[in-house]
């Protein structure tokens, strides 16, 4: 007898919605034209590698929505990149921006390939050559890509320039993200986890929390984790476990954060140590499993590593009283009716991580403009609208008696729903008085 097959990653995402539709105001046709991508887009790439021989990677570029503006969402390089997990996060980002009340669609791409086998040389070709095949599917009025998992400011400048090169004229606005002497924004670096830092700040307030009695294990220590977790750091509270790829470690007492960032980046391995300007030394620390710090009695816990990281098979295991998705998609829908009934509060990655999606949206607005703000600017600007946000968010929550995905959900669906009510849905056609 054949075992159940299990549902993609995409349709995961889109059975969010059926829950959120009762509370949100949106015709049933607008709710099903969400459910099916706008454009899909497979390519392949031939690049020519180091020693001679020749490889043909493949591509893809998802646009889900673009009814609020045109469509927005990283590109990621990875060996597990595939359709489905494309459409579930072009999915994400179209309710993320709409949470957020951008004027953006959701759009996500990615290359099936292992970054850290390529040469930068390869890795250029690669970059320039995506650019090539998905040209005129990408526009600064159309779709504009950013970095995501294994991609960064010089991959996203190099895809700029080749995009500026096909249509012979400079073209900043088509990527975001960039190094900031090509066009890119101040506060782009560290958005995504200060944008989660600004949600738990405003819980923080709702439940007059003391930071230094607040104890916080965040899983995964790239960008988005290394950021929220020194702005918690520095805000007093206690980052007691953090993990990469490899494992983790655990500390009661805390740990000093920016020691553990700046020896990761300079070792690329995650230690436990102290360090005073350039030396570290090693401080007494439990070695842990990625699957043991999800299970740590902690206040706050943070996954900011991969999707469904939290299933139905580890969700009754948690203790934590809140989790703040930094990741996209770390809970399943199973796990979530679990935490629920659990009464464990989780920020959903459509808020929580949508700094960098903000921050991605000034600069957007800074190329267009040809006028650049500085980084407070930037900062003040993302602070007032996780803010204003996490408390839209948070008194739907409070008002429809919800948890907060289904609250953010609602939000975004509401806001979505009236965009693509204003272009008529089967009820105004069928109004024989009009």
């Amino acid at each position: 007898m054949n075992a159940p097959t299990q549902p993609s990653v995409f349709a995961g995402a889109i059975s969010r919605l059926d829950k959120a539709f009762q509370y949100a105001d949106i015709d049933a046709e607008a709710l099903e034209r969400l459910k099916h991508p706008k454009q899909i887009l497979q390519v392949s790439i031939p690049v020519r590698m180091d020693d001679g021989s020749l490889r043909v990677f493949t591509g893809y570029r998802v646009r889900h929505d673009d009814t609020r503006g045109p469509t927005k969402g990283g590109l990621r390089y990875s060996p597990q990149v595939d359709i489905e997990e494309v459409k579930a996060l072009a999915f994400w980002m179209t309710f993320k921006c709409a949470v957020m009340n951008i004027p953006y669609g959701g759009a996500k791409g990615g290359i099936c390939v292992n970054a850290k086998e390529l040469s930068r040389l390869e890795l250029e070709r690669l970059s320039r050559g995506f650019v090539e095949q998905i040209a005129e599917f990408i526009g600064p009025e159309t779709d504009i890509p950013a970095p995501d998992m294994y991609t960064n400011a010089m991959i996203m400048g190099w895809m700029m320039d080749e995009y500026s090169k096909i249509h012979r004229r400079r073209i900043p606005a088509v990527i975001t993200g960039k190094p900031i002497p090509l066009g890119g924004s101040q506060g782009r670096d560290d958005a995504t986890g200060r944008g989660a830092f600004y949600c738990i700040k405003e819980l923080a307030k709702k439940r007059d929390w003391d930071p230094t009695q607040i104890r916080v294990a965040v899983q995964g220590f790239g960008n988005a984790g290394q950021s929220v977790a020194r702005l918690l750091h520095a805000d007093g509270y206690q980052v007691v476990a953090v993990s990469d790829s490899q494992g983790g470690i655990y500390k009661a007492e805390g740990f000093d954060v920016p020691s553990l960032i700046q020896n990761k980046n300079q070792s690329r391995r995650l230690q436990a140590v102290y360090c005073s300007g350039s030396l570290c030394e090693t401080v007494r620390a439990k070695s842990i499993t990625n699957e043991e710090l999800l299970k740590l009695d902690v206040d706050i816990l943070v996954p900011a590593a991969l999707e469904n990281v939290i299933t139905a098979k580890n969700a009754d295991a948690i203790r934590a009283n809140v989790i703040v998705e930094v990741a996209n998609g770390p809970i399943t829908c199973e796990a979530d009716e679990i935490l629920h009934d659990k009464e464990i509060l989780v920020v959903p990655d459509i808020l929580a991580n949508a700094g960098g999606v903000t921050v991605s949206y000034f600069e957007w607005v800074q190329n267009m403009q040809g006028f650049y703000w500085p980084l407070e600017e930037i900062q003040r600007r993302l602070s007032e609208m996780m803010c204003r946000e996490f408390g839209h968010v948070y008194d739907w929550m409070i008002e429809k008696k919800i948890d907060m995905r289904t609250a953010a959900y609602a939000v975004a669906l509401s806001r979505i729903g009236e965009a693509i009510a204003s272009l008529g849905t089967a009820r105004y056609f069928s109004d024989n008085d009009s």
